[in-house]
């Protein structure tokens, strides 16, 4: 590797660090807020927004890991694999929990109330999502590493769960369509299940990048 590579490779690494912490800090917030709206209005979407919120922490802290051994060329590939095994883990966390409790909700016709704060939530993070997971995709990129770019799909989620907790919880608002609360949460499971299956294989949304072990 060239001085220059090595260089570009360091600042990549420290960006994507930035961003990743960024992330989790932003992630914890919004779990919080968004698990304690969607128990007070009985949302399921709502509160599968939140928890997912928290997976991703996880993720991000798996990223995190990957990313600070980045420099030990012997323990990069094997940080690599294990960071994305416990991505597609958390891709495959959420789907199972997303799943049963929105047909739980549809089952026992529970009907969530108004929430002002999800809206609001819901806007941020449609908003801010795609920033983060663009920059992320880069980084991924620079360091050829199918970890980081599964860690920016979860990103990415984020953001098109937003949209459908967005959709949910206005139709409700606007309507009284309580059935559209659960039928938007899922809405999101085929999607997470498939990214999991994709990341334990390996597989994370990588369109250029090559092994990470190899980088």
């Amino acid at each position: 590797m060239t001085a220059t590579a090595s260089v570009t490779r360091s600042r990549a690494v420290r960006r994507g660090q930035w961003l990743t912490w960024a992330t989790l800090g932003y992630n914890c917030l919004e779990g919080l807020l968004s698990v304690g709206a969607g128990l007070v209005a009985g949302s399921v979407a709502l509160i599968g927004f939140g928890v997912d919120s928290f997976i991703e922490v996880t993720a991000s802290v798996a990223a995190i890991w990957r990313l600070r051994l980045d420099a030990d060329a012997h323990r990069r590939g094997f940080a690599e694999r294990r960071a994305l095994r416990v991505i597609g883990w958390c891709f495959l966390a959420l789907a199972t929990y997303v799943a049963v409790d929105a047909t739980r909700s549809l089952i026992g016709r529970a009907a969530p109330d108004e929430s002002l704060l999800g809206i609001v939530i819901a806007v941020v993070s449609l908003f801010m999502m795609p920033l983060l997971a663009r920059a992320k995709r880069n980084v991924a990129t620079v360091l050829a590493s199918r970890a980081i770019r599964a860690e920016a799909r979860q990103t990415d989620i984020c953001m098109y769960l937003s949209a459908i907790l967005l959709g949910g919880l206005g139709l409700n608002a606007a309507g009284g369509w309580w059935w559209a609360d659960p039928i938007a949460a899922l809405g999101m499971v085929p999607f997470i299940a498939w990214e999991g299956r994709e990341a334990l294989r390996g597989r994370a949304a990588c369109d250029d990048c090559v092994d990470g072990g190899a980088a």
